[in-house]
């Protein structure tokens, strides 16, 4: 026979004699642990090896737009609200980004890159974590500025399908296009930026022809593996979001992604330095973090 608590017994203590209870801050971080571990075994999104900072702040920041009290009940709702966990999904996905962002890297990718894509008679290029597609539109542009596009396949993919979806569309807020034609003339323009949307509803649309060589796709760098060769990978300002473990799995898909001699594309807070392969690449614009895989590897 189980033996219970009898109604006159002493309360059972909350913690082990001569030990206080865990602080706040620790209990929070527990409950973000359980957070993380319920999204994944739910729906299959890992967090779980994402930077605790910044997973941290966003998290308490979806806390407080679902005017919830605690993490422990945004994990409640989101295991049985899947809009909810797409509200959740938008918060957490990084999707800072802009036309031609950091022109320097696009004049580099003209001046430098180009010239080494035009040695393949076909081209695959993959845009890993693409957002809302501003910078593979930017990459469509200069592809076709340069007579390059044609031979040219793009495949860009992101984790969160409805920002994919956005991507996709190719519609952008009208007031942005100012900011976006002075990073286009800043990147070594060879052409009109205007010529390549159509004003419309306070919205520029881009035009389909931009398009034709780009495959949108959901793919996930945390779990998802590789699905083609490359001549160039461009992942910018994703890894930095990653803590070491992670950044190293995902630069082992990178690699065995890329073709020989294939290039490899990174933010310019992001290094190799430390990862499984940094000895593998050869620096081909130190500033501009664009590497080029060695001969032979």
């Amino acid at each position: 026979m189980a033996s219970g608590q009898g109604e006159g017994d002493d309360a059972a203590p909350l913690a082990p004699a001569g030990e206080p209870l865990r602080p706040v801050a620790d209990v929070e971080e527990l409950e973000l642990d359980l957070l993380l571990e319920g999204v994944y075994r739910r729906y299959g999104f890992d967090f779980r090896d994402y930077a605790r900072p910044s997973l941290r702040r966003r998290i308490s920041n979806q806390v407080r737009a679902e005017n919830l009290p605690t993490i422990s009940a945004l994990l409640a709702r989101v295991l049985h609200d899947t809009d909810a966990m797409e509200r959740l999904l938008l918060m957490l996905s990084v999707n800072v980004t802009a036309m031609f962002r950091d022109p320097t890297f696009f004049r580099a990718v003209r001046e430098q890159v180009v010239p080494l894509l035009r040695t393949y008679p076909y081209v695959r290029i993959w845009h890993a974590g693409c957002s809302t597609g501003e910078e593979v539109y930017s990459m469509a542009i200069l592809l076709e500025e340069e007579g390059l596009y044609d031979r040219c396949r793009i495949y860009a993919t992101d984790m969160n399908e409805a920002v994919v979806r956005r991507a996709q569309a190719g519609i952008y807020p009208i007031e942005v296009m100012q900011e976006y034609t002075a990073n286009y003339l800043r990147s070594g323009a060879r052409g009109q930026f205007s010529d390549y949307y159509t004003a419309r509803y306070d919205h520029a649309i881009f035009k389909q022809s931009l398009r034709r060589n780009v495959v949108f796709s959901h793919h996930n760098l945390v779990t998802d593996g590789s699905f083609n060769e490359f001549q160039l990978i461009v992942c910018r300002n994703v890894m930095i979001y990653f803590n070491e473990r992670l950044q190293a799995r995902v630069h082992e898909l990178f690699f065995a992604s890329l073709s020989r001699f294939g290039l490899l594309a990174l933010g310019r807070k992001e290094s190799l330095v430390g990862t499984p392969h940094q000895h593998d690449y050869e620096e081909l614009d130190a500033t501009e973090r664009i590497f080029r895989r060695r001969p032979g590897e």
